[in-house]
This record gives C-alpha cells, sequence and structure tokens, in this order.
C-alpha cells in the first residue's frame, strides 16, 4: 500500500475511532439528557461525574481511553508504522467531532488511551501524574495540564525523539482545549472534581 494512501487511512479510521462521543451516550441512555447542558458543557468524564452518577463517569473514562489506544492497534494492526498519526487523529476526534458540530472533549482520556497503546511506560506515568495532582489539587483541569506537560519529557527520556513528538502535539491540543480552564486556575476559580458548578 502507497505510504500515502495509509497515511490518509490511519488518519480517517483514527479521526472516526475518537470521535465516538460516549459521554454523551451513555448519559442519553441512561436517561440523563444531553451531557452538554449541565456543568462545563462537555462531553468527557469529569463533566459526566457532574450528573453525580459515578459508574457512568467511570465508563466514560474507559471508554474514552479505550478508542484512543484501539485507534493505534487498529493502525499497527492494519498499516505498521502510521501509528503515531493516529493516535493524534484520535485525540482530534475526540476534541473535534465532526456529528457535534466539531465541539468535543478536552482530550485528556483519549490522550492516556494513545500513550498506553503506543509507549506504556510513558501512560503508566501520565495516569500517575494525573492521579498525584488530582489528589493535591482536587482539580480535573490541573490534573490534565500536569499529566500532558510531562508526556513530551517522560517519552523523551523512556523511548524516543520520534514518540516525544507525539506526545509534544498531543500536549499542545490538550493544552489549548484547556484554555478556558487555564484561566479560571490562575483566577482561583476553578471548580474541584465532582462538584455540579
Amino acid at each position: 500500500m502507497p505510504e500515502s494512501l495509509a497515511f490518509l487511512i490511519a488518519l480517517a479510521l483514527a479521526y472516526l475511532l475518537g470521535s465516538i462521543p460516549f459521554g454523551l451516550l451513555l448519559t442519553r441512555a441512561a436517561g440523563l439528557g444531553d451531557i452538554r447542558a449541565i456543568g462545563s458543557g462537555n462531553i468527557g468524564a469529569t463533566n459526566v461525574l457532574r450528573t453525580g452518577n459515578k459508574a457512568l463517569a467511570a465508563a466514560t473514562l474507559l471508554l474514552d481511553g479505550l478508542k484512543g489506544a484501539a485507534a493505534i492497534w487498529l493502525a499497527r494492526w492494519l498499516l505498521g508504522e502510521q501509528d503515531l498519526v493516529a493516535g493524534t487523529a484520535a485525540v482530534l476526534g475526540h476534541m473535534f467531532p465532526a456529528w457535534l458540530g466539531f465541539r468535543g472533549g478536552k482530550g485528556m482520556a483519549t490522550s492516556l488511551g494513545v500513550f498506553l497503546a503506543a509507549m506504556w511506560p510513558v501512560g503508566l506515568l501520565c495516569c500517575v501524574t494525573w492521579l498525584a495532582t488530582a489528589i493535591v489539587t482536587r482539580i480535573s483541569s490541573a490534573s490534565a495540564l500536569a499529566a500532558a506537560a510531562l508526556a513530551p519529557v517522560f517519552a523523551y527520556l523512556l523511548i524516543d525523539p520520534e514518540h516525544a513528538l507525539l506526545a509534544l502535539l498531543v500536549a499542545v491540543l490538550v493544552t489549548w482545549r484547556h484554555e478556558a480552564n487555564i484561566r479560571r486556575l490562575l483566577a482561583g476559580t476553578e471548580p474541584r472534581i465532582g462538584r455540579k458548578t
């Protein structure tokens, strides 16, 4: 298969996988309505938690991570070396799903899935970073930003520059999507994990 065609296939399949809005689908199936109408309006696990349904939030977190990992596995199985492209595309799909008017989530759970599948030591360290920051701050966005910021460093030290570039691209995307959160963090108004507003 020509490399250009493999690139396009990996990009398209990973984007489609990443753009499955599990948070929206699960909350609707549970009779909780449109998750975009509550809290931050986000489709991710943190906003699902604001419904008070911890099981749904956990399921959203798991499924959003799995779609990132699945994009990596599928690209490796079908196309070989396009897995790093697929990882970035899956995160973009989650953040900008075509069928939701390109208004999706902030990408941290999907990014963790990508990291775990593409370079598991980095993914594991990012999970530990997220958890440790969450325990200290009780703020999901601070945890996501800390994990994203350290991902390229972990990848460069433990894997190789190519994987560090993937981590850097994903970190930039995640940070960009957290722009409003960063402003609230600086203002001291960012809500704690589990709060409904």
